[in-house]
């Protein structure tokens, strides 16, 4: 596929973006669409892809590869049309897979919680110590600036997603399997059965002499265990192990040992018990790969996580923005497990059920997610192109939260824009405002960000 032509139908997403900027980089020719301008679009832009806004039949050329991903439905006008034309029809996947095949050594990060973190991590380090890593991570790494890059060194990283089974497609040297639970249960019908035998046919696929590195505290992830498999824990017996582990306000301090044998300490400023398994994975990864331990580890310490990983957004009035990715019950808690240190603070919850399959799927776990928080407010479900399903809706799931949490619980319709002014009124000094979801709720702190700015232009 290298050297070819590719078209991608939204382009702009942080996964199709950062593919295409790889193929830009390899002196592809790239040309795509979105609905929308963006931040990723214009970096596309200047790199020499030629974008269009909105799907239309007339955008694709003749003579390309087109790339879809997972979200892209039959009846698209240009899905439609490159069928006319007899195109291959690549899905995200299969690009990525095969530039993970162009001679690097392969790093991949999987789970169902933490890839984003954990290729991301991997990355920085490397890239911080002077590895020259090649990558493509699903979020925009801090102080780099970009979700994926290539270059001359030897190391390639890559976040494996395993939401649509896609995963299989992969032969990493290295994958982290940081942990597995029931999710994307449209596509996974037996829950998490249906994931392990999906990950199971993954690992059959996976060379020889590759390594399987496994959470050894997580039940489903540890049951993958082969003969490639190496552990790693906090809590159970593992061939790498996170010990001494002092939680601070300002960072987490931690010693590592291999087989027993101490190998390292380590310092992260990610907060949670969750960035320590991170943390752990990576320097796992790294250690099996012969990176140079030295050399990375204190790179671990300035890494303040990716975007939309409890991200400060802002600040004013003494009041704090977060914005966090987390929309399956289990990284909700860990999110929430991050404020365990604000002491003082009135922590407030914003959620916004992301698909309706997720919410139904899942709404036990949803309600019992919430632990530690001083009030609710729930938004309307991210539908993510799934059609909706009746009797699962914002409006019902927040009466189920009241009748279980003996704290306030509110229902907001509307845009993100009217949350915000109905939201805004409310709060009040040591308020820390936390939007969780992977749909529009990241806009949440700019829309409460711009209706403070325009009270004060109007009171001045």
């Amino acid at each position: 596929m290298n050297k070819k032509k590719y078209y991608f139908i939204a382009i702009g997403g942080v996964g199709m973006s950062g593919l295409a900027k790889y193929l830009l980089e390899n002196g592809c020719d790239v040309a795509g669409s979105d609905i929308c301008d963006s931040k990723y679009v214009d970096k596309l832009r200047k790199l020499g892809a030629v974008v269009h806004i909105g799907h239309n039949a007339e955008n694709v050329p003749e003579d390309a590869v087109v790339v879809a991903s997972t979200a892209i439905r039959e009846d698209n006008p240009e899905i439609i049309r490159a069928k006319e034309l007899g195109l291959k029809i690549y899905h995200r996947s299969d690009v990525l897979a095969e530039i993970s095949r162009w001679g690097k050594f392969f790093l991949g990060f999987s789970g169902t919680h933490g890839k984003t973190t954990t290729s991301g991590l991997c990355s920085y380090v490397l890239e911080k110590a002077g590895y020259k890593p090649s990558f493509v991570v699903g979020g925009i790494i801090p102080e780099l600036g970009v979700n994926a890059q290539s270059t001359d060194g030897k190391y390639f990283v890559a976040e494996l997603d395993e939401s649509d089974g896609t995963i299989v497609k992969y032969k990493p040297n290295i994958c982290v399997v940081n942990n597995l639970e029931a999710d994307h249960l449209d596509f996974y019908k037996d829950g998490l059965k249906s994931i392990l035998n999906t990950f199971e046919k993954f690992i059959s696929n996976m060379d020889e002499n590759s390594v399987l590195l496994i959470n050894n505290d997580c039940k489903g992830a540890s049951s993958l265990k082969s003969h490639k498999s190496m552990t790693f824990a906090i809590e159970s017996e593992a061939d790498y192990m996170a010990k001494n582990i002092e939680y601070t306000p300002d960072f987490t301090d931690f010693d590592i040992y291999y087989k027993g044998a101490f190998l390292t300490d380590l310092r992260i400023i990610l907060r949670g018990k969750h960035n320590v398994y991170n943390a752990l994975s990576v320097l796992a990864s790294l250690h099996q790969a012969g990176v140079d331990i030295n050399k990375v580890k204190e790179h671990f310490a300035s890494f303040s996580g990716m975007g939309r990983r409890f991200q400060k957004v802002g600040e004013f009035n003494g009041i704090t923005l977060y914005d966090d990715y987390a929309h399956h019950p289990t990284e909700i808690k860990a999110t929430l497990s991050s404020t365990a240190g604000m002491k003082d603070k009135n922590i407030i919850a914003v959620f916004q059920p992301h698909r309706y399959t997720r919410l139904k799927n899942l709404w036990n776990e949803f309600l019992n997610a919430f632990d530690g928080v001083n009030k609710v407010v729930v938004t309307d479900v991210y539908a993510a192109s799934e059609d909706a399903i009746e009797g699962i809706n914002s409006e019902r799931f927040t009466k189920d939260l009241a009748a279980k949490l003996d704290i306030p619980c509110e229902y907001i319709s509307g845009s993100m824009k009217e949350v915000a002014k109905k939201l805004l009124p409310q709060l009040k000094p040591d308020d820390v405002v936390i939007g969780l979801g992977a749909g529009t709720i990241t806009n949440l702190g700019k829309e409460l960000l711009n209706l403070k700015n325009e009270v004060v232009e109007i009171a001045g």
